[in-house]
């Protein structure tokens, strides 16, 4: 199986417009929430972490400026004619989000790639499934590699919950934070991208497991919940990795505030951990950035790689866990160092 490196990252975000001021907001636990002014809920409106930029906009021009902000930030080092040789994997909200801009799929490629004036190689496509964007996208980047056919592969997201009917359909489901409902998140939005590619000679972010999972009582389930999608997921993730559950040295998940996320994170430990282990933070930006889609996990990754260059990390040996609602499962091992 293929390796892959994180090479370079970028990041736009509600608390920083690049990838160093964003993981600087992360790590300070810094959020700026303001009012939605669109919904109010009980005579108050809605917070959200909205990305401000000039001109401001909102809908497909917003999400192809975001992407494109992220996708500069990530090939600033590389020339175009290298550029031209990197296929560009992009992920998007789900087709059954409520309030998903219609043509989606189709127009943002090329929205992004004409404000970027680039064009990507053979192998580029849009990944439609929300927050299990990312499994998929570095499912197809190993399989690019495998094949000998790029040495590079591009992964990008950008996605919003802020436009009214998104929001109308999560007020309306009782899924947004307010003063009478603690079971919710703070709506956001957030382009990222990762460049990933082969190995070098300097200590890089190498993905060493990846596991997949179906949770089969997934959010709207009435049955209970066992966590089964994620224990597959992470399990599937430390056996290609092989390591034991107790051999992580930090956690991160795309918990934004509702209680079956927590729930569900809580109950993979106590099915997977077996053997005692000290300590384990548990890191989810989206305490900072609000739910942001398909593109939390790429900022998980991002911050993940970050934290580890900089030496705040608790240690190399990194787990990334995250899934939709519909209940697709992903988990990331990743490890720091130099490749062996």
């Amino acid at each position: 199986m293929s390796a892959l490196y994180v090479e370079r990252a970028g990041l736009v975000t509600s608390v920083g417009l690049g990838l160093d001021a964003a993981c600087a907001a992360f790590r300070c636990k810094l959020a700026l929430p303001t009012e939605s002014r669109l919904l109010s809920i009980r005579d108050e409106w809605v917070k959200v972490h909205r990305v401000v930029l000039a001109p401001e906009g909102r809908g497909l021009p917003k999400l192809a400026r975001m992407a494109a902000l992220a996708i500069g930030e990530s090939l600033e080092a590389l020339p175009d004619s290298v550029i031209g040789g990197i296929p560009l994997l992009l992920c998007v909200a789900e087709p059954e989000r409520p309030g998903r801009i219609d043509g989606l799929d189709s127009h943002l490629f090329d929205a992004v790639t004409g404000l970027l004036g680039m064009r990507f190689a053979k192998g580029s496509g849009v990944i439609a499934a929300g927050r299990a964007g990312l499994g998929r996208a570095l499912q197809q980047a190993r399989s690019l590699m495998a094949q000998g056919r790029v040495s590079r592969v591009l992964v990008a997201a950008a996605d919003s919950l802020l436009d009214w009917p998104t929001l109308q359909s999560l007020a309306e489901e009782g899924r947004l934070l307010g003063a009478g409902n603690s079971n919710g998140f703070m709506p956001g939005e957030a382009g990222a991208a990762l460049l990933l590619g082969s190995a070098g000679s300097q200590p890089a972010l190498q993905l060493r497991g990846l596991g997949f999972g179906t949770e089969p009582s997934p959010l709207a389930s009435t049955t209970p919940l066992r966590c089964d999608g994620l224990a597959t997921a992470i399990s599937s993730a430390l056996g290609e990795a092989g390591l034991a559950f107790q051999d992580l040295d930090l956690r991160m998940a795309d918990l934004s505030g509702e209680h079956y996320y927590f729930k569900e994170a809580a109950l993979a430990v106590s099915r997977i951990l077996r053997a005692h282990k000290e300590e384990l933070d548990l890191w989810h930006p989206a305490e900072c950035t609000g739910e942001t889609g398909a593109a939390a996990p790429l900022c998980m990754m991002a911050y993940a790689d970050v934290a580890c260059r900089r030496g705040y990390s608790p240690g190399p040996r990194v787990l990334l866990h995250f899934g939709n609602d519909a209940g697709q499962r992903v988990a990331a091992v990743l490890q720091y160092g130099v490749a062996a």
